[in-house]
Parts: structure tokens; C-alpha cells; sequence
């Protein structure tokens, strides 16, 4: 592609297009706050760098050319696109945006406390509307526009049309208990094990639950008979502290925790549950700087885990 020529500036295009759009040298120079001859200069100098006419300067009106007409087009389009990108980072243009998303349980606790103070501190910090529930009910937002981005595991592939999901790092699942829990005490543990106990599992239509689901059929497991579905991270933590229940649970939901030894893993193998965490956008859509800037702080949270 050749590079357009160096000699072309802003002003030729500006006083290009306020000709046409006043029907004359005199109007347009009133428009732009410019003298006449300055108007006409620019014009010509526009003309010989093309090496054709733009106007027809034989009537008493100027008119465009076949070539000044099409040139127009595009210059109509250059203009615009650089309105368009002053207007995107401007500092001013963005004091009311509001940055809309929504997170996923697996995220709640770890990264996104993390990336919305990162994104505080940057110079294109907004508002932040952040919408919490299972995947189907974010993403029914997604679609309609209501948020602009989702963080977390990523959706099934049977819903992804029309989306698009940028991948950041994977994680497994965990079996959260009680400290003192019965189960840390077994010599040999396996998820078998796990069957008499109430289980706290995500519901039905969650991302995680079909992963479970899968864990637990190479156990051998077709299904827990104590089962407690829930999104809820606290009920979820203070109902495991409270007596037997094992929690199926992404690990960065539970890794402070986990650290503390407030709560306690099983140790049995769960590499079959490792899933891809990232964020999902709608496909082709055009996020605004704001956004942009929170996805980068998101980006930047995960890269230093």
C-alpha cells in the first residue's frame, strides 16, 4: 500500500470540505476563522498534490469535479475518523463512562478485587458497575449490551456464537472441608469417598457444574444424593465451616483460605476439572477506552499471580 503523501495536511482536507459545504471560498473562510487568500492558497496547493481539479471554477458557483466528488468521500471519512479519535481519548469525553462487567464466581474473590484497584489508580479510571450471578445470567446481559464484558471460566462452546473469549491463564476445582474435617484423616482418599457427605455444587446451568459432573462420573459417581446447589461463595465457605460438607469449588475462590488453613483441600486428584479463565466480549464489539483500560488491569492482575 503506498503511504499517503507527506505533503497533505489537516488544513487542505478542512478547507476542502468547507468549500463544498458553503458553496464557496468566502463562506468557507468565515467558517474556518481564515482569510480568503489562505483558503484559495490551501485549495490549490490540495490540487496540485492530487495532479487534478476538485472544483469546476467555470461557473459563477463553484462545483465539485468528478474527481472532487469523489475525493470528498473520503476526506468527509478522514475528518470524521479523526473527530472520532480525539473524541476517544479524550480525558473529558470519558468523566461520565461508566464501565459495565460482569464476573464470574471464580473471579470474585481474587482477581477482580485486584484489577478494580489497579484500574482506580489509572488515569482513565470511571465508575464500575459489576454484576455478579451464574453464566447464563451474565452472559444474557452480555448479549443484550447491558455489560460489555464477562471474567471468568470460560462458557461452553454451545453458547459462544457471537462472542469472543481471550484466554488468560487455566485452574482446577477443589474440594474445600472444615479444617478438622473427617476426610483429611483417610489414608487412601478418592472422591468415592465423598458420596455420603452433603455437597455444595454449583446449580444446574453454571459453568463449573458440567465439569463436575464429569469428575465425578470417572469416579465412578453418577450422583451425589446430598446435593446443595449454589453461586454463593460466603454461603458456601460458612456452611463448609459448619459441619461435614465437602465444596466443589474453583481453587482462587477458596486460596486465601487455603493459605490460612481456614479451610483444608482433599487430596484427591481433581487434573480432570482444569479450566480456561479469561474474559468474554461480544464479538466485533467496539469498547470504549475506559473498558479497554479495565481489561488491561485485569490482564496485568493475572500476569503477576
Amino acid at each position: 500500500m503506498p503511504n499517503l503523501d507527506p505533503r497533505i495536511k489537516l488544513r487542505h482536507l478542512s478547507c476542502f470540505v468547507e468549500t463544498d459545504r458553503h458553496g464557496g471560498v468566502v463562506p468557507a473562510a468565515e467558517a474556518l476563522g481564515l482569510s480568503q487568500p489562505a483558503i484559495s492558497k490551501s485549495l490549490a496547493e490540495l490540487e496540485d498534490i492530487l495532479g487534478v481539479a476538485l472544483f469546476d471554477r467555470s461557473r459563477r458557483k463553484l462545483a465539485l469535479t468528478e474527481y472532487g466528488a469523489l475525493f470528498l468521500r473520503y476526506a468527509n471519512a478522514a475528518l470524521a475518523a479523526l473527530r472520532q479519535g480525539v473524541e476517544s481519548v479524550s480525558l473529558a469525553s470519558h468523566a461520565d463512562a461508566v464501565v459495565r462487567l460482569g464476573a464470574l464466581p471464580t473471579v470474585e474473590v481474587e482477581v477482580m478485587p485486584r484489577a478494580v484497584a489497579r484500574f482506580a489508580l489509572g488515569p482513565l479510571a470511571a465508575r464500575l458497575h459489576v454484576e455478579s450471578g451464574p453464566s447464563p445470567h451474565l452472559l444474557g446481559l452480555l448479549r443484550t449490551g447491558a455489560i460489555d464484558l464477562v471474567v471468568g471460566r470460560m462458557p461452553a462452546p454451545d453458547v459462544m456464537a457471537g462472542l469472543t473469549f481471550e484466554h488468560l491463564y487455566s485452574e482446577p476445582l477443589v474440594i474445600a472441608v472444615r479444617p478438622d474435617h473427617p476426610l483429611l484423616a483417610a489414608p487412601e482418599p478418592s472422591l468415592r469417598m465423598v458420596e455420603p457427605f452433603p455437597a455444595l455444587v454449583p446449580p444446574r446451568g453454571a459453568i463449573i457444574r458440567q465439569t463436575v459432573e464429569t469428575v465425578l462420573l470417572a469416579a465412578g459417581i453418577a450422583r451425589l444424593p446430598r446435593e446443595i446447589e449454589t453461586v454463593s461463595n460466603s454461603f458456601g465457605r460458612a456452611y463448609a465451616l459448619l459441619g461435614d460438607a465437602v465444596w466443589f469449588i474453583s481453587r482462587s475462590v477458596v486460596a486465601a483460605d487455603l493459605q490460612s488453613g481456614a479451610l483444608a483441600a482433599l487430596d484427591v486428584d481433581m487434573s480432570a476439572s482444569y479450566g480456561a479463565i479469561g474474559i468474554t466480549t461480544r464479538a466485533g464489539a467496539d469498547l470504549d477506552l475506559p473498558t479497554t483500560a479495565f481489561i488491561a488491569a485485569v490482564r496485568e492482575v493475572v500476569s503477576r499471580r
